[in-house]
């Protein structure tokens, strides 16, 4: 299995776990799930164009050339709401509703960048 698809798999395993922790009411871990689907759609997408991405800091300034290359500021917004989900996985601060609507703007954007990704 190749880099990018790897990245592929897993992005579709993560949002499908923060789906189960969801019902479960484990927003901390949902959280993190989501997070991760994120970073590992936008990873493959670099990867397929033949950049790795390692930080988090290479992720931020990526995503920015993804939003700038479709013309969609939204991308840039999606993305801030995942990383906002990505610091709850630590305080746990996020009242269970807006991690429940959260999960949804992260599920648009990923939806938004899986096509740049196959």
């Amino acid at each position: 299995m190749s880099r990018t698809n790897k990245h592929i798999q897993l992005n579709g395993k993560y949002l499908q776990d923060a789906k189960t922790l969801l019902d479960k009411q484990d927003y901390a871990q949902a959280s993190e799930k989501l997070w991760g689907a994120t970073a590992q759609i936008i990873k493959a997408i670099a990867l397929k164009r033949g950049k790795r991405l390692r930080s988090h800091e290479a992720i931020n300034k990526y995503i920015v050339e993804i939003s700038k290359e479709l013309n969609d500021k939204s991308i840039l917004v999606y993305f801030s709401v995942a990383n906002s989900l990505h610091q709850n996985f630590y305080e746990n601060w996020l009242a269970p509703e807006t991690v429940i609507q959260d999960a949804k703007i992260v599920e648009k954007l990923i939806k938004k960048l899986r096509p740049l990704a196959n």
